[in-house]
């Protein structure tokens, strides 16, 4: 089985991050992480992953506009994405730059697909998924493997 870890990246700390959710989402055996940038991900990369994690930078305190821009353009797959695990991440160049909101942008979206949404584990922060300003820091790629972890993990339940 597998789960897709789609983001946008223009400065890349949102693809560091991307790539330890991917991390965590790898290190769950039988699960493997398929990372897509947002000019790369497919319909069928939505179709064929048990889970969905994205992520994005702020912009304006919420996602950015290629990242929703998937979401619409995918918006076919809706009905088949239904009980699958959704989840979010986010970095912004403020410390309160809009993080939060952002994600909750992305899980409006992924709640809309119908999906089973998990934020990142009491382990982590416990919140809406994991975050940061600037590069992502030592703490904050742990807490980003911690989700995919956890991500994969609610999937194979769900999957059994």
């Amino acid at each position: 089985m597998q789960v897709l870890v789609l983001y946008y990246s223009k400065g890349g700390n949102t693809r560091k991050l991307a790539e330890a959710v991917a991390e965590g989402v790898g290190a769950v055996e039988g699960v493997d992480a398929v990372v897509r940038s947002t000019n790369d991900a497919t319909q069928d990369d939505f179709l064929s992953s048990d889970g969905v994690i994205a992520g994005s930078p702020v912009y304006f305190g919420v996602m950015a506009a290629d990242l929703k821009r998937v979401f619409d353009e995918f918006i076919g797959t809706r009905k088949k994405m239904e009980g699958k695990v959704g989840a979010a991440f986010a970095t912004s160049g403020d410390p309160t730059g809009g993080k939060e909101t952002t994600m909750m942008s992305i899980l409006q979206c992924l709640m809309i697909y119908g999906m089973v949404i998990v934020g990142d584990p009491m382990n982590a922060t416990g919140h809406y998924g994991t975050a940061c300003s600037g590069a992502p820091d030592a703490d904050t790629l742990d807490n980003a493997r911690k989700l995919g972890h956890r991500v994969a993990e609610v999937a194979k339940k769900l999957r059994t």
